[in-house]
């Protein structure tokens, strides 16, 4: 993937994440037991899952699940709906007026493809979403992806290549890209 990065396993760095997983995960717990009427103490968890202050256009709706929250920020009147999974320890950064559907899920962390190395690091490379673009229902956007101004994700999408500016992209699928050293 582009940009990508590696934090070693076993290391001071990935234990530092490792925590900060856990505390996120309660955080995110607490917001999706919330009234969903209490606005107050849902902006004021989101500011805590997030390391700081969001934009008071910020709507994220409830449940909403996040690993890392240090690696997002958001721009203005950005709407997130039901069910979200922000996996953002590569960092994730979202523009002005953004829509993003329920369901989606925006990774920005994995593992090394080979199998010999998959236990040995986490991979992550961020993602951004460029102002006034709209992800459908469901969709799935990898690490390391730029989707351009404007552009729209259709429901169920798997976004693994930079998306153009005032693009539609669609569809599901499998692409063998590559062969791995072992069989």
């Amino acid at each position: 993937m582009r940009g990508e990065q590696r934090i070693p396993t076993r290391t001071p760095e990935s234990r530092a994440f490792a925590e900060r997983v856990q505390v996120v995960m309660g955080l995110t717990a607490r917001l999706n037991q919330l009234p969903f009427d209490d606005v107050d103490a849902r902006r004021a968890l989101l500011a805590e899952i997030f390391g700081g202050p969001v934009p008071e256009s910020l709507t994220i709706l409830p449940p909403f699940y996040c690993d890392h929250g240090l690696g997002a920020s958001f721009g203005e009147r950005v709407f997130i709906n039901q069910s979200c999974f922000f996996l953002d320890l590569g960092g994730i950064t979202i523009g002005d007026r953004v829509l993003i559907g329920p369901r989606v899920t925006l990774s920005t962390a994995g593992h090394p493809v080979e199998p010999d190395e998959r236990f040995d690091a986490l991979t992550h490379a961020p993602i951004v979403i460029e102002d006034d673009v709209w992800i459908g229902a469901a969709a799935t956007v990898t690490p390391g992806v730029t989707i351009g101004r404007g552009s729209v994700v259709g429901a169920g999408a798997v976004v693994a290549r930079d998306v153009p500016p005032m693009s539609v992209v669609t569809a599901t699928g499998a692409v063998e890209r590559r062969r791995l050293g072992r069989s």
